[in-house]
């Protein structure tokens, strides 16, 4: 707390004086606790006189002003005054929101770990009024995806149990919380890693890389100098299109000469698999060899993590665009003008510089994750939340874990289901059901892309949520808090709630500002808090 020396008396207002100011000078609604949300997330100073709460009104108008301040003010606009900034979390900086285990691995469509932190941790506020989870508490996530849940439930000393229908994404999920000997885990991705500079040096791909990367920094620097290039183009100085495509072709003369003098085969001869398709032949010669050591490996939890490293690298290494890794248009075997990076790059002929970075990537985070982690029991069962028994799964997964179930019963579920016609969950981790040869169950997606957003679409959609939530309370106490994170922009949850006997006892609207989409329009989603119909 500031001491008031430090401002002149003139520009203080209390907390109701600083509201009214702010409405006036915004010319809309600023409540008193909009005030206190800008004060506990340290926007502006929370100022002391005799007791008094007091902030200045230099800092509160230099807020508006700021970056942050002008798209709050912005996105209510278009969004509706309902709008929680506070849960927008634009204060919290990227390295927690991916921190330790969090990041072991890609997955679209995940929420941040403070969002479920908010909600299952025991502090109040002017808008989280009440505690609902305590610690030793079960919670439950029907639709786990990537973990996100389970791993902050084992922060805050909870156990969690976790369902989905994608066997990878029960992996990705369940290596996060594992307890691992990671000195082995050290020793086996070093071993893979040497192993793998000896597969490399067989061939020529090393040299004929070097010598790539060599003409082509050389190419760029005079053709497309930064940030001299860019300025030209915003300038109008030069046609991006056309410049581009003509440098391109002139390249291509020197790629060629360099594929042929090493001798490189690019493509495979096979096209049927995504792992055909979209990998060129030297990576996917390593892939294939780097995952034939991984089923050599005798520790069950090590081998899991070096899988998930595995998996990782090679979503790295598509042949794509850098500017097509989320959408995949088409196969890239050259070089090509990157409209991302304003330059000439390669496609990856080879996994080494990822699989290296990822394998201490990893390593940290595990090591990170086990300073903080609390002995409870975590884990994601592979199953269909609408029909698993999820006491029965678990006596065949962890006996001691399935009894406390029994006897304790969930206390709530935290979960983010599919929005509707919005991801294909399988589709995206192609490469790894090809590797990993799990079978794909598509089929039990609830409300995935192919299935679109039409009204049958929406029907299924409000059907399936339904019967997760229905299958899911025979598990939970009576007097059970379920939170679901959503979209709901056909307004379905209403009646999804209904046919689940339950009903929606508050509702939290927030601003999504953590979006990797290049869409960075103003976008929201609401938390459902739902209850027994009673």
């Amino acid at each position: 707390m500031i001491n008031i020396s430090t401002y002149e008396r003139t520009d203080l207002m209390t907390i109701k004086e600083a509201s009214d100011w702010a409405a006036k000078y915004l010319n809309k609604k600023v409540t008193e606790s909009n005030i206190l949300y800008l004060i506990q997330y340290g926007k502006i100073k929370k100022i002391s006189q005799n007791g008094s709460v007091l902030v200045s009104r230099y800092e509160l108008e230099n807020y508006y002003k700021s970056y942050y301040g002008r798209k709050e003010v912005d996105w209510k606009n278009k969004l509706g005054e309902d709008l929680n900034w506070a849960l927008s979390f634009e204060h919290v900086k990227e390295a927690e929101t991916t921190k330790h285990v969090h990041r072991l691995h890609p997955y679209k469509g995940k929420f941040i770990p403070q969002l479920v932190e908010y909600f299952l941790d025991d502090h109040t506020d002017d808008f989280k009024k009440e505690t609902y989870f305590r610690k030793g508490d079960i919670v439950l996530d029907p639709f786990c995806g990537s973990g996100t849940t389970l791993v902050q439930c084992n922060e805050l000393d909870m156990h969690a149990i976790g369902i989905d229908v994608s066997a990878f994404n029960a992996l990705i999920s369940n290596v996060k919380v594992l307890k691992y000997d990671l000195t082995d885990v050290f020793v086996e991705t070093q071993n893979i890693t040497k192993a793998l500079d000896r597969f490399s040096a067989e061939s020529k791909i090393t040299e004929f890389e070097e010598e790539l990367q060599n003409k082509l920094s050389e190419f760029n620097d005079r053709y497309f100098p930064s940030p001299d290039f860019k300025y030209w183009i915003s300038e109008g100085k030069i046609r991006e299109d056309e410049y581009s495509k003509q440098k391109a072709m002139e390249f291509m003369i020197i790629y060629n000469e360099l594929v042929n003098k090493y001798g490189i085969k690019l493509t495979q001869d096979k096209n049927d698999t995504f792992l055909d398709k979209w990998y060129l032949e030297n990576v996917r010669k390593e892939i294939d060899y780097v995952f034939s050591l991984i089923k050599g490996i005798k520790n069950i939890n090590t081998k899991k993590i070096i899988s998930i490293i595995l998996s990782r690298t090679i979503r790295s290494c598509r042949a794509t665009t850098h500017s097509d890794l989320a959408t995949l248009k088409e196969p890239v075997i050259s070089t090509y003008y990157c409209t991302k990076h304003k330059k000439l790059c390669k496609p990856i002929f080879s996994i080494k510089n990822w699989w290296q970075r990822y394998s201490k990537d990893t390593i940290k985070r595990l090591t990170d994750f086990d300073k903080i982690r609390t002995r409870t029991f975590q884990i994601c069962l592979t199953g269909d939340s609408r029909t698993i028994d999820i006491v029965r799964e678990l006596e065949n997964k962890n006996k001691l874990f399935a009894e406390m179930v029994s006897k304790q019963k969930i206390s709530g579920i935290f979960s983010s289901p599919p929005y509707v016609g919005l991801i294909d969950y399988h589709e995206q981790h192609a490469y790894a059901y090809d590797l990993f040869g799990f079978a794909r169950k598509d089929e039990l997606e609830i409300g995935p892309l192919y299935k679109g957003q039409n009204r049958e679409a929406r029907e299924s959609y409000i059907q399936g949520i339904a019967q997760v939530l229905n299958n899911c309370k025979r598990f939970m106490v009576k007097d059970y808090n379920v939170f679901l994170v959503a979209n709901d922009k056909y307004n379905l949850y209403p009646t999804i709630a209904e046919q689940a006997g339950m009903k929606i006892v508050n509702q939290y609207k927030r601003p999504v500002l953590n979006r990797t989409e290049r869409d960075k329009g103003a976008y929201s989603e609401i938390i459902f808090h739902l209850k027994e119909n009673s």
